[in-house]
């Protein structure tokens, strides 16, 4: 049986409020028997739920019934069992830690590839593709000729950009991470810092994998995720840490990975 659904969603919005938002929505969430974790801040809403499919529902309608959030788009998968042990809602300064003041995606954000179009964008010779993500993620699995900041966080991104000539690079640049959201933000840092063609996976990875048939994928291992399930395979399937790369489990947060560790 595979009658958990597990939601991965984010929003960019502005939440002067947000503080005020987490009682009700931890309630909402609890009562609706969902374990996982969303982090509220000024600038948004992201999280990873799991539950029934209907307390699930329960909880997307209740961030969709503020105005500033209908727009959530969510990634769903399902699993045998839950992959969160409890549920956390956390204040924080950031949805996703980048770092760097005035970067925001609902002033100005990259251009969006869908799924389909992304593997012709990639295999332009004349684009750079960088893998937003960290150094543990990237050895689960990534996109042929992807170029790696081999960053432990994202905060360390912006960094990596500026020893790496930051403007000087001559060619398009396409982005891509997780579910879309630090691509997100780093396609802003980009264009902040004088980029003219920055491009990135719209859904991230995880709607890659759902739009794009195996056969014609250039995506290749798995792809980590941040939960007890430790990543996906091409169908969106967990792997509860089978063969988890040997180089990742060092640097992998502890929780996760005693549970690749079995």
């Amino acid at each position: 049986m595979t009658d958990i659904r597990i939601s991965a969603f984010y929003h960019f919005a502005s939440l002067p409020d947000f503080e005020a938002l987490r009682q009700p929505l931890l309630e909402t969430a609890e009562a609706a028997g969902i374990r996982g974790s969303i982090l509220l801040a000024s600038e948004g809403v992201n999280g990873t739920i799991a539950g029934s499919e209907e307390g699930v529902a329960q909880v997307l309608a209740w961030l969709r019934s503020d105005c500033r959030l209908s727009g959530l788009q969510e990634k769903a998968s399902w699993a045998e069992r839950l992959p969160f042990a409890r549920l956390k809602v956390r204040l924080k300064r950031e949805i996703v830690s980048l770092g760097v003041a005035g970067i925001d995606p609902t002033r100005e954000v990259g251009t969006y590839v869908a799924p389909q179009d992304w593997n012709a964008l990639i295999s332009d010779p004349d684009v750079l593709v960088i893998d937003t993500r960290n150094d543990y993620e990237v050895a689960f699995g990534t996109f042929e000729g992807a170029c790696s900041p081999d960053t432990r966080s994202f905060r360390a991104f912006p960094e990596w950009l500026r020893q790496a000539g930051g403007t000087s690079a001559p060619r398009k640049v396409a982005m891509f991470c997780t579910g879309g959201i630090r691509c997100e933000k780093a396609s802003a840092l980009l264009l902040s810092e004088g980029f003219e063609e920055v491009y990135h996976l719209e859904g991230g990875i995880l709607n890659y994998l759902e739009k794009v048939p195996q056969a014609e994928s250039l995506w290749r291992g798995d792809c980590f995720v941040f939960d007890e399930r430790i990543a996906v395979d091409h169908d969106l399937r967990p792997t509860w840490g089978r063969n988890a790369p040997d180089e990742a489990l060092p640097v992998l947060p502890r929780d996760i990975a005693e549970a690749a560790k079995g």
